[in-house]
């Protein structure tokens, strides 16, 4: 597999990543180093992981590349949890934004798990 645009998980991730981007617009301006910084850098790891483990062209490094974008999928989840607590999210936004997060983890794990048998 040699296109990593062709993996709906990578579209999602892609799609997640711009609302996390127009979210995060209205954020408090002395946020822009924190709380900002924080979810849009995680969340451009997300798809960018997974393209760089779909260039290396080795399972064992694809598999890797997969869980770091995991862990990274959950540090976007804590980072949306803290932004609603602050109300820098409204519940709407908030359970929109997560549940596409959701949908992203379980296709995940999913490929992890493909991927494994796979070895």
């Amino acid at each position: 597999m040699s296109n990593f645009r062709k993996l709906l998980v990578w579209q999602k991730a892609m799609s997640l990543t711009t609302k996390i981007y127009t979210s995060t617009q209205k954020f408090h301006k002395e946020e822009i180093f924190g709380l900002t910084s924080q979810l849009r850098r995680c969340t451009i790891s997300i798809p960018s992981n997974i393209a760089e483990g779909i260039g290396r062209d080795s399972n064992p490094e694809l598999i890797r590349f997969i869980n770091i974008s995991v862990g990274s999928l959950f540090e976007l989840q804590t980072q949306l949890e803290i932004a609603k607590n602050i109300l820098y999210l409204n519940t709407e936004e908030f359970n929109n934004l997560y549940e596409d997060s959701r949908e992203i983890e379980r296709m995940l794990i999913a490929f992890l798990k493909k991927l494994k048998e796979n070895k």
